[in-house]
């Protein structure tokens, strides 16, 4: 029997692996023809886009120096867009919802800050190829469990290791303790869930008393992996991802990093709309997601998540937007769709999954557009990427032409025309 279930085990995984890609991703010079550009720093243009050694060589017309053989692509009728970048998921970091053996975004304890999202990343989940056929070439990967739950890692969607893949960001996250309850299946009295978050907040000062003497000690202290960890954010060198949503803890959260002079990226933040003065005054950029929820109260209207973003946007918050999501982050237009069509705006919600989310990592630079200098993460599409119908037709990460494939495209071949009874 064991040998028998050990033969499945074996030929499924070799069914996975085949399903992931028939063809390989090819890098070379590329020229994207007769193209409209929506280059979102500087808006939409037309003519060409040259891809040379992963990099973006030369936007517009009339380009010159193009190499004689490069790979000429005509894109007559269609669009190029800058990645998608979803600022946070769990994609690499979980597999199979019902095998544990496949969940690895979460570290027993409450206080691990030192492990790092990024060694636990798989480059061959089936979602990740999925995903980026939708458009969505990087992800923020971040973990879960307990307050500091470890180092989140920004990646790009191609690689075949995790140091392939990483994308320049790793900072510490920080779930913020929470003064309300925790669904609907919470059952504690107000006053049992005030001595909890009283309970949770003393923990977490005492942490973050530890972290700073720790700082202040320096070379004198014994190494420790934790506190090390944080070093960057108590000095003052790296911002802290903050996950936070009801009223009252953003609030608190706010305070509690100004005293503590963190700068934080607050992340999630449900109700950032009931809060607005504050997050503009204390300059803080959000990442709020996911878009497509139920309100946060029952007392809200049906349309308080889709509405967070742009009423945040409007009042003069830098806003970007993720998907909170695992095989279902190839969403990520959909959830910057619902964000414009309520509110927000086409615009901003195509800047809140490009541009906006490479400055809240201190990489637009890099990342975030179609300019020359910046890495050749883009896609080009027949239509709006946030529309369902739309069809993505070429996909480039890091300047290599990926192929549209993914096990969805793969199942869907398969069966198209199936014959039964002759497949051995």
């Amino acid at each position: 029997m064991k040998k028998l279930f050990s033969l499945y085990i074996f030929c499924f995984f070799c069914h996975m692996a085949t399903a992931q890609m028939v063809e390989k991703s090819v890098k070379g010079t590329f020229l994207l023809e007769n193209a409209t550009i929506e280059t979102v720093a500087n808006g939409q243009q037309t003519g060409s886009v040259l891809i040379q050694d992963g990099m973006i060589k030369g936007v517009g017309s009339n380009l010159s120096g193009v190499p004689g053989d490069a790979t000429r692509i005509d894109c007559n009728g269609m669009t190029i867009y800058p990645g998608f970048i979803d600022g946070g998921t769990r994609l690499g970091l979980s597999e199979v919802g019902s095998v544990s053996l496949t969940q690895d975004y979460r570290e027993m304890g409450d206080f691990t800050p030192h492990m790092k999202a990024l060694t636990a990343v798989n480059p061959n989940s089936v979602s990740i190829p999925v995903t980026r056929v939708n458009g969505v070439t990087t992800v923020l990967a971040v973990p879960s469990g307990g307050k500091f739950a470890g180092q989140a890692a920004l990646i790009d969607l191609h690689g075949y290791t995790p140091d392939q893949m990483f994308a320049g960001f790793e900072t510490a996250v920080l779930y913020f303790p929470s003064t309300g309850k925790r669904g609907r299946w919470d059952r504690r009295s107000e006053e049992d869930i005030k001595k909890d978050s009283e309970k949770s907040m003393k923990k977490l000062n005492d942490v973050w008393k530890s972290a700073q003497q720790f700082v202040k000690i320096k070379n004198d202290a014994t190494y420790n992996p934790q506190m090390e960890a944080l070093r960057t954010i108590v000095e003052g060198k790296q911002k802290l991802l903050v996950e936070v949503n009801k009223k009252a803890d953003i609030l608190q959260a706010i305070a509690w990093c100004n005293k503590n002079k963190i700068a934080p990226i607050f992340t999630g933040v449900a109700e950032g709309w009931r809060v607005t003065d504050s997050l503009v005054k204390y300059k803080i950029p959000v990442i709020t997601g996911p878009v497509l929820r139920n309100p946060a109260r029952d007392s809200d209207k049906y349309d308080a998540a889709y509405t967070n973003a742009g009423k945040m946007l409007a009042a003069g918050v830098k806003v970007a937007i993720k998907t909170d999501e695992t095989e279902n982050v190839r969403n990520l237009p959909f959830h910057a769709g619902f964000a414009a069509a309520y509110g927000m705006g086409k615009e901003a919600a195509l800047r809140a999954i490009t541009l906006t989310p490479a400055e809240i990592f201190g990489l637009a630079d890099k990342y975030g557009s179609i300019e020359e200098g910046k890495v050749a993460n883009l896609f080009i599409a027949d239509g709006d990427p946030f529309e369902m119908k739309t069809t993505i037709k070429h996909l480039f990460i890091r300047g290599y032409k990926v192929p549209m494939e993914s096990r969805h495209t793969l199942l869907h071949d398969e069966f198209l025309e199936r014959d039964p009874g002759l497949r051995q």
